[in-house]
């Protein structure tokens, strides 16, 4: 990578400190508990802790189950958690309240949406989706597709567009992740939405990386479903549940198959024959993880009053000063950009290629700049704009410089792979 900063016009540590200076959402900081010293840049992976979780799971584990126990279903209120974090997630994602629901896993969400799409296709025989989309999602299809006698065709991004068209009337759906795990590289929800139905086809939108970072028009799309992730930009703790969209207009043709009491029309009448709820709700099925749901939805209340819009443009800002550093300050030293360049292409990371990519990243994380590592060769780093800080990619870059200039990197302890990367 080529240094694109003359000298004269060099980015320093006190412009970002100004920037920060001019930051019109930097109190949103002061939601989350940070360790002090370290440089938060994985928050596409796991987000930060909000203050006010730890507090509410207090009182749900100390009164309301040690003292309430069955009784708080009703009397705290438990019951309708997941409706409650949903219509909280609606907003974020440009969906009614009543078209979004917390619950389960994105894995088991999307296996919901994918059989209850091809049910509602009865007729067509192509899905399509993208060679290197997130292996869940690729698996999930894959598997889908052989029991429901369909062929699931993959292909690279560039090619989406084409394999929409060459399916013709025999498109049934479209899965695709809306920006992309390792690149960041973001989808056309629109044009994609709008081509696939066009062929008469569906579309399956999963917004791991979108929620919560990006904003999402599900319904000014005309978007038919969608996936998301509690865990990563919502800031729902580690493992929390997911969320799963149903545009209105298809409560009542979605015939998902983990069909389970709590999707049932009249739960507690628990009649053998099952009647799905006529709303949402009848992508429940079983029992809601209560306390992770109530984290989730404590977690939620820093987006209160935020405009997506203004988060957006902070995370684009992040992201355009972190690749002009990385140029600057690392042009020489085997990075090569893995993102999209263009701001409006790219989500709220960035990624960089290197050979040496596993021992690098462990070296700066072992300084306290957290970021990750995805198989072959990538670095990423996620911007979450409520708590990331222009002074942050600063500091961020100069520690990999100097990680990278001392050869700190080149140690055994940092080339041993660890469960989790």
């Amino acid at each position: 990578m080529k240094t694109v900063n003359a000298p004269s016009d060099k980015i320093t540590r006190a412009d970002t400190e100004k920037m920060d200076g001019n930051d019109p959402i930097a109190h949103l900081r002061d939601r989350f508990i940070l360790p002090d010293g370290d440089i938060y840049l994985d928050g596409n992976s796991l987000g930060a802790l909000p203050h006010g979780v730890m507090e509410r799971l207090e009182v749900a584990v100390k009164e309301e189950w040690a003292h309430g126990l069955i009784r708080s279903w009703n009397d705290a209120d438990w019951y309708p958690a997941p409706q409650r974090a949903g219509a909280a997630i609606s907003r974020l994602i440009g969906a009614d309240k009543d078209e979004v629901i917390v619950c389960d896993s994105i894995s088991v969400n999307l296996y919901k949406l994918l059989v209850g799409a091809l049910r509602m296709r009865p007729d067509r025989k192509i899905i399509v989706s993208e060679i290197g989309n997130f292996p869940t999602d690729v698996y999930i299809n894959a598997e889908v597709a052989k029991m429901m006698g369909c062929e699931l065709r993959c292909v690279i991004p560039e090619e989406v567009e084409q394999a929409i068209d060459e399916a013709g009337d025999n498109l049934a759906l479209v899965q695709l992740t809306h920006i992309h795990y390792k690149s960041g590289r973001v989808y056309d929800m629109a044009g994609i939405t709008k081509r696939t139905q066009d062929l008469g086809g569906l579309v399956i939108w999963d917004l791991a990386h979108s929620a919560g970072t990006y904003p999402v028009q599900l319904n000014g799309c005309n978007a038919d479903f969608a996936v998301g992730c509690g865990y990563k930009y919502l800031n729902g703790g580690p493992g929390a549940p997911a969320f799963v969209f149903v545009a209105r207009r298809h409560f009542e043709t979605m015939n998902q198959p983990l069909v389970g009491w709590h999707g049932h029309a009249e739960p507690f009448a628990f009649t053998q024959e099952y009647k799905p709820h006529p709303t949402i709700d009848q992508m429940l099925t079983g029992t809601a993880s209560q306390l992770a749901t109530l984290a989730l939805e404590a977690a939620l209340e820093v987006f209160k009053d935020v405009d997506m819009n203004v988060l957006r443009q902070k995370n684009m800002a992040l992201g355009d000063l972190f690749i002009s550093l990385v140029e600057q300050e690392l042009g020489d030293m085997g990075f090569t950009l893995a993102s999209p360049r263009e701001a409006e292409r790219r989500g709220s990371q960035v990624s960089l290629t290197h050979e040496e990519g596993y021992a690098i990243m462990q070296a700066v994380i072992a300084r306290g700049v957290v970021g990750d590592f995805r198989a072959p060769d990538i670095l990423r780093f996620g911007f979450a704009a409520p708590y990331v800080r222009y002074v942050d990619i600063w500091d961020s870059v100069a520690h990999i410089r100097e990680v990278m200039e001392s050869g700190e990197w080149d140690q055994q302890k940092f080339k041993e792979k660890r469960a989790v990367t």
